[in-house]
């Protein structure tokens, strides 16, 4: 039944392209949709996905063919997206789709900044339906449209060093420091970021996973630091800090699926890639303690602000209270129910 529904809301958001508007804001359809078919709101579905059908564009046509020999020259080139998504449509009937996961996410990886991580996020959403058992034609298109956005906004993330210190997610996150000028595109903001003093330093002050087992636990730790903070410096840039948490989440999601030799480097990469948009965008001072909500006194207070976050019907709430709900689950930390209840607050509801 909900798988059922699931896969109608996937091909129906298959007719439309990955952005919208002269502005190129990401669809966020196909990834609200699975957390609302995972969290048991399977009945909101249909109309959650039309109204937000109405704000989106078509699918790009395609312009040419992307083949094995020629893609590096369609890399990165947005124009591209509709011969993208025909090039991983055909891929992943010719192959299974672990097998055609595992080479791109290498590819990928370097580009991981895609939409700002709107790629590899979209591409973690389905990769969890997929891990669930939901193998179906639709779960396996919207992984081709995933990997097609990915590899059309393909941009990569600031040149630091590999983490290689003691320090956890949470001061690492605190030692990052901000760009002088928080202003302007994603573009011009990393571009400040090479050369800054205290820039290197701080993404190579995160302690490294010595082996591969120990990355999962490292991923769950940069997910509940980002989710923290979240509450405390959200209000600066409150849809774009949200994807501090929901870009390493989707890797985490995402580890199962991948070849255990790409689990580290997908950590460094990750990591890189949130202290870059923490650098960018945070603030360097939190909120007062005063402005911010307490947690939900309810007795499954997960359960309550999901609740919420579904009345609230923004995609960004919906999936950062999922985020946040995981936060709280493994860490019994009540602060991360208070961030989904910030983001709530901070972001205009669509029902307003």
């Amino acid at each position: 039944m909900t798988g059922g529904i699931l896969n109608d809301a996937y091909e129906r958001f298959h007719r439309t392209g990955p952005e919208w508007g002269e502005d190129q804001l990401t669809n966020h359809g196909p990834m609200a949709v699975e957390v609302l078919v995972r969290r048991g709101r399977a009945d909101l579905v249909d109309r959650w996905t039309s109204g937000y059908l109405r704000r989106l564009d078509d699918l790009p046509s395609p312009t040419g063919t992307i083949t094995d020999a020629n893609w590096t020259e369609a890399l990165g080139d947005g124009r591209r997206v509709g011969d993208w998504t025909v090039y991983f449509s055909r891929a992943l009937t010719e192959r299974p789709w672990r097998e055609v996961l595992a080479v791109w996410w290498e590819r990928l990886l370097p580009g991981i900044v895609a939409g700002t991580t709107h790629g590899v996020i979209r591409v973690g959403h389905v990769v969890r339906a997929l891990l669930a058992g939901a193998e179906t034609p639709q779960a396996l298109g919207e992984l081709a449209h995933g990997l097609a956005f990915w590899a059309a906004r393909s941009r990569p993330y600031p040149a630091a060093a590999a983490p290689a210190g003691r320090l956890d997610a949470g001061a690492a996150l605190d030692g990052v420091p901000r760009v002088p000028d928080q202003s302007g595109n994603v573009a011009n903001r990393f571009g400040q970021l090479p050369g800054m003093p205290g820039w290197a330093a701080a993404v190579a002050g995160l302690a490294p996973a010595a082996v591969p087992d120990e990355v999962p636990a490292r991923l769950a730790d940069l997910v509940a630091a980002a989710t923290l903070r979240y509450l405390t410096h959200g209000h600066a840039h409150p849809v774009l800090l949200v994807h501090t948490a929901t870009a390493p989440n989707a890797v985490l999601h995402t580890l199962p699926a991948l070849p255990r030799e790409l689990w580290s480097p997908s950590l460094t990469a990750i990591w890189t890639t949130t202290a870059a948009v923490y650098a960018a965008y945070a603030p360097k001072e939190p909120a007062p303690r005063s402005a911010l909500p307490e947690p939900p006194q309810a007795a499954d207070g997960a359960a309550e602000v999901l609740d919420r976050a579904v009345a609230h019907a923004d995609e960004h709430v919906i999936k950062f209270t999922d985020t946040a709900a995981e936060v709280y689950t493994r860490t019994g930390n009540p602060d991360a129910l208070a961030a989904a209840l910030r983001a709530g607050a901070l972001i205009a509801s669509p029902m307003s």
